[in-house]
């Protein structure tokens, strides 16, 4: 996984309420935003919106420490929400959280799928994979957060399923959900036989014999 240094260059905002933020997106092509966490009172920003949107591009961007320069100041900080137009491709609002080296942070990263096409139960039992989740909530230090965590189905067969505590996390890096206890142990992919396959029928006929005996 890539350590790709993220900075993004935002100015302070005196100016709140929704009218002041309509006037920022519309006249200046800024999207409102607020600093919020650590030590520091929150502090509202406002950041170019094409050069967020450049950023927003690279998946890596969501789950990385990004240097946000405010004014003349830095500071370590994680995109925490991000709010979209309904119906326009535009940034309505961001939200930024400030982080600590030496702190442990709560955060989602995205789960990338691999071996799919090519695992037992696709490949030669004619499953179908499905994803029961595309992020996990994590919890480590800034230093160790992940891009991503990878899970791979190259070995699962058809009928099973794959549970959070069958990934294989980063050091330093815990599920938030399994630190509350074995039964948040959720599931994140399963390989599902294929309804009206030949081997859903063939079982159904053996049941059936079995209770005319």
């Amino acid at each position: 996984m890539s350590k790709e240094d993220f900075q993004l260059d935002a100015q302070p905002r005196d100016d709140q309420g929704k009218g002041a933020s309509r006037r920022l997106r519309r006249e200046a092509g800024l999207v409102p935003g607020i600093v919020y966490g650590g030590t520091k009172k929150p502090q509202n920003i406002s950041i170019k919106h094409n050069e967020l949107v450049k950023h927003l591009e690279n998946e890596a961007f969501y789950s990385h420490i990004i240097k946000l320069n405010v004014g003349e100041k830095s500071e370590d900080v994680i995109l925490k929400d991000l709010q979209r137009h309904p119906a326009k491709a535009q940034i309505v609002h961001a939200d930024f959280l400030r982080v600590s080296k030496t702190k442990k942070l709560q955060t989602s990263v995205p789960l990338h799928f691999i071996n799919e096409a090519s695992s037992k139960g696709v490949k030669l039992q004619g499953g179908q994979v499905a994803h029961s989740m595309t992020q996990l909530e994590i919890s480590c230090l800034p230093g160790d957060l992940p891009e991503y965590i990878e899970v791979d189905l190259a070995d699962v067969e058809v009928g099973q399923i794959v549970h959070i505590s069958d990934l294989k996390l980063p050091k330093g890096v815990e599920s938030v959900a399994l630190s509350h206890g074995e039964d948040h142990d959720l599931p994140v992919a399963a390989i599902n036989k294929p309804k009206g396959s030949a081997e859903s029928e063939d079982e159904g006929g053996e049941t059936e014999e079995g209770g005319e005996e």
